[in-house]
Order: C-alpha cells, then structure tokens, then sequence
C-alpha cells in the first residue's frame, strides 16, 4: 500500500512537476474541446497541417532572436486564413488547400534555418516537447489563453457543428461559414501552439486528434463527445506524466502512446461502435436466420415491387 500511494504522490513533491501536470491537464481539455470539432468536421488533416505551419515562425523568430512561441503562432494564424480563403473556392477539396500549405510552411522552414548553423539543440524542445522545464509564466499564459479559447468555443459551438454537419444548409441559413472556418482554423492553431511544450511539434496532432477519436467512438451524442473528449486528454496526460516520472522516459511520447492505447480500447470494446459490439451484431444476425420464403422481401431503391409469392 505504501508504494502505490508513494507512486501517487511521489511526483507532486516536485515543483517541476506540478507545474507538468497542470499544463498536461490544461492541454488535455482545450485540445479534447476543439478537437471534437476537428474530428466532426472530417479535417484532421489540418492539426497535423497547423504543426507544421508554425515551423517557419519558430525558424524566423529564432533567426531573429525573438520568442519562438511567438513566432509560430503568428506563423500558424497567417497559414490558417491562407487555408479558409483558398478553400471557399469549392472546386478545391479543403484537405488539398491544406495539404498545399502544410507544405509550403515547411519547406520555407528548411530554407530559414539552413541560413542559421547549429540551430539543431535550441529547437529540440520546440520539436519534442520540454513539459518538465516549464515556468510559472508558461503555466499562466497556458491557463488564460485555455480559459480564452473554451470562451470562444462556447461562444460559437452551435454554429461550428452546424457548419461541420452541412455547409451548404448552414450558408442557405444565413450563417458567416468564411469567419466560422477562420474561427475553427485560429482555435486550432492555438490549441497548437499552447501544446507545443507538453508533447512537441511532432506528437501535437495525437493529444488534438486522438481524444476526440476516442469519444466519437463511445457516443453518437456531440454534448457527451465534448465532454468525454477533453477528459480522455486530460486523463492520458497525467497518467503519462506519472509513467514518466516512473521510468524516466519522455514525458511527451509517453502522453501520447498512453492516449492510443485509450484509443485502441475503445476501438475494441465500445459499446456500440467498437469492434467487439459489431461481431456481436453479426452473430445476432446469423442467429435470426433468413426470413421465412412466404414474407415480402424490402426491394432496394430503384428495384421492382416485391411480390409474396402465391400460395
């Protein structure tokens, strides 16, 4: 009993570490929250786009000895208008608008930092996440702005969903979908950018994505998804910062390792949607057998008429 409860406390006796968790934590929710509408909208392509966008920033800000931070989020901002305007052209396909600047962002990273020798170590933690050194100032900017963004969540939920179920009834309906999508585009990106120290530009998509994954396999309602995905967030990353404080390993892929594993478990044992529910579906099925030869078979849409056979 003394070990488990030293494993449970253990790491809260470090200031490091409760400042860890409470990032984690924080993280874990506006990325559940605004990644439910990423999920819902069928673009996660545009978390994994965004992570990369802010790379050019980081590069120019550190070129310039500014605030990487900073520079990436005004970078992610930038690309995401760039995003909404091209894609209101609906002859392109917005995850192909998103494909063309993720990549665009990135390569103009490679060419500012090919400007800047021995750039490699002053940007591992931007690329890999650095939860265990954070300030007091970091867990405060992440704190107002998460507070902010749940705000303007709240604020816009209903026509967000509404959009992301159908565009085109929500244009004949008089609602704004241009400054929805920059609103959904600039709550990503921030989501982003204020995730960067716990997981990293690399593992981001995992804590955006991954959650609201889980949730939309465990429900069919969007009040409980919004709900269910940023405690799932928030559950993985303390209990990766526990695995971490434990093994010693990397607090930022352990976060995301311990979500999938959350994700493949509801994969397999959600109560209506997962795999172990289908099969039992099935086996429902060849139970009940083929209906009797003298019932009306249901034509499928444009056959004939069924007919009951004569007696």
């Amino acid at each position: 009993m003394s070990g488990i409860t030293d494993f449970l406390t253990g790491p809260w006796e470090h200031l490091f570490m409760q400042r860890a968790f409470a990032v984690a934590v924080m993280c874990g929710i506006v990325s559940g929250v605004v990644g439910s509408h990423v999920v819902l909208r069928g673009m996660a392509f545009i978390g994994d786009a965004v992570s990369h966008s802010v790379f050019p920033g980081v590069a120019i800000a550190f070129v310039l000895h500014f605030n990487l931070v900073l520079g990436g989020a005004v970078a992610g901002l930038l690309t995401a208008l760039a995003v909404a305007v091209f894609s209101q052209n609906r002859r392109l396909k917005e995850d192909s608008v998103i494909g063309v600047f993720f990549a665009a962002a990135f390569g103009l990273g490679i060419v500012v930092l090919s400007t800047a020798p021995g750039y490699s170590g002053s940007l591992e933690s931007f690329l890999f996440g650095q939860i265990l050194g954070i300030s007091d100032s970091d867990v405060l900017t992440v704190a107002v702005t998460g507070l902010v963004l749940l705000a303007v969540a709240a604020a816009v939920h209903k026509e967000l969903v509404t959009v992301s179920l159908d565009r085109e009834t929500a244009r004949a309906a008089g609602l704004p979908v241009f400054a929805l999508d920059i609103v959904l585009y600039a709550l990503v990106t921030v989501t982003v950018v204020i995730s960067l120290q716990a997981v990293g530009n690399i593992l981001v998509l995992a804590l955006l994505i991954t959650p609201a994954a889980c949730a939309r396999l465990l429900t069919d309602r969007i009040g409980v998804m919004m709900l269910l995905a940023p405690a799932i967030g928030a559950g993985s990353a303390v209990v990766g910062l526990y695995l971490s404080y434990a093994y010693n390993l990397a607090a930022g892929g352990l976060i995301v390792l311990v979500v999938t594993a959350v994700f493949v478990l509801c994969w397999v044992f959600a109560p209506r949607h997962g795999l172990l529910a289908a099969g039992r579906r099935r086996r429902s099925r060849g139970r009940a057998g083929a209906p009797p030869a003298s019932a009306p078979v249901r034509p499928a849409d444009g056959d004939a008429p069924a007919r009951t056979p004569a007696a």
